[in-house]
């Protein structure tokens, strides 16, 4: 008997399912991140999500200034993504988690990106800020000019660079590129290279702190980039529980796609949250052919 057709299936129509989330974060405690990662996971998994997208750092937090540069930090920081991974292989959803990474004697801010047990890929942050309350170089070190490596994580070699696409055999328009917070406030942000090569969705990991105007800036930055890479944007802030030390932090998420606000999250909310939409990544491939 022949299998009926997938009508009501989204990926039948072109559709893919993205989440941005904003967990709660525990400063600093690997072990706790993890777990909370897991469980927006868990959630995203049960409401048919293929990405989901989380903060930078969320795996360390943020805002823990020097205890970036811990080896304890880094032990935790393996440990915590150890437990995504091995989590990840009865979820759907591919993951994006933030986490600092040593590699050859310097520290990257990264996108992790992980599905069905397997690391598939990091990308190292190529923009750090360091001006009024930043200072990321005092930490880390830029990805830029980073291709065509790997690392080592988790009992893993995986590919790292800031080259990467991201791409789904079964879903022929699920493919997707990763940056991270500054990134794209820079003149070129590195997803414009992604678009360019082929990405249909772009991520963004931020733990962008909140001041006066900015969740208006952020929101016109996600909407001008969706449309001028004529593409679909999906960013996640760190909110909750993030230190505040001498910053703010509101957990703003937003999902644009072509420049139209499809989904945003409540700011301000002290609990976990996802919020979803569904992106038509074939109209967003249909679209890029007239142009």
């Amino acid at each position: 008997m022949a299998k009926p057709h997938p009508f009501h299936s989204i990926h039948t129509h072109g559709f893919v399912r993205v989440g941005a989330c904003t967990p709660r974060a525990s400063v600093g405690d690997c072990a706790a991140n993890a777990d909370a990662t897991i469980a927006l996971a868990k959630d995203g998994h049960a409401q048919g999500a293929d990405l989901l997208v989380f903060p930078e750092l969320n795996i360390t937090s943020y805002a823990i200034d020097d205890l970036h540069l811990q080896t304890a930090q880094h032990r935790a920081t393996e440990a915590a993504i150890a437990a995504v991974v091995a989590a990840s292989a009865k979820l759907r959803p591919v993951l994006v988690v933030g986490a600092a990474l040593p590699r050859n004697g310097r520290l990257y801010n990264c996108a992790v990106v992980i599905a069905r047990g397997r690391i598939l890929g990091v990308v190292p942050k190529i923009f750090l800020p360091n001006y009024r309350e930043y200072y990321e170089k005092r930490w880390f070190a830029s990805g830029a000019g980073l291709t065509d490596c790997e690392i080592t994580l988790a009992g893993q070699t995986a590919p790292f660079g800031t080259d990467l696409l991201f791409a789904a055999t079964g879903l022929p328009h699920f493919i997707f590129h990763a940056e991270t917070c500054e990134d794209f406030w820079a003149p070129t942000p590195p997803s414009t290279l992604g678009a360019l090569a082929g990405a249909l969705i772009c991520c963004n990991l931020s733990a962008s702190n909140i001041v006066v105007g900015k969740a208006r800036e952020r929101a016109m930055l996600c909407a001008a980039q969706s449309a001028r890479a004529m593409c679909a944007y999906v960013f996640s802030a760190a909110g909750p529980g993030e230190s505040t030390t001498d910053l703010a932090w509101d957990g703003q998420a937003m999902i644009h796609e072509l420049g139209d606000l499809l989904a945003e999250s409540s700011r301000f909310n002290r609990a976990s949250e996802i919020v979803f939409a569904d992106i038509d990544a074939e109209r967003i491939a249909q679209e890029r052919m007239r142009v």
